[in-house]
């Protein structure tokens, strides 16, 4: 019962809620939450409407991709808000010119 009574250490230890290591889940979940708050961001302005349709988008393929290998709560947990905040940057970037708005045609 030692390793119940050991602490965990980290930047991201709260997520390795079950104890052990999970550096490839961890890394999908916060690379879809900066991506998806950069897309969110960047969807409120109209003209920076590439940035935040192409970000949105890889921030859900990657968040999609996250959830489906995700082994702990708080690794869904942080994949969810960075698919939410992705998915609000992709569809807002679309409603303000799209992917390739103004660039082909």
């Amino acid at each position: 019962m030692a390793q119940a009574a050991r602490p965990h250490h980290g930047l991201l230890s709260f997520l390795d809620t079950d104890g052990k290591s999970h550096p490839v889940e961890n890394a999908f979940a916060v690379t879809t939450l900066v991506i998806g708050a950069i897309a969110f961001v960047t969807a409120h302005f109209a003209p920076l409407h590439l940035v935040s349709s192409w970000t949105g988008l890889v921030g859900m393929i990657t968040g999609a991709w996250g959830q489906l290998i995700s082994a702990t709560t708080g690794e869904r947990f942080v994949l969810i808000i960075g698919l939410g905040a992705a998915g609000v940057g992709f569809y807002l970037g679309m409603a303000h010119g799209g992917l390739f708005g103004g660039v082909l045609g």
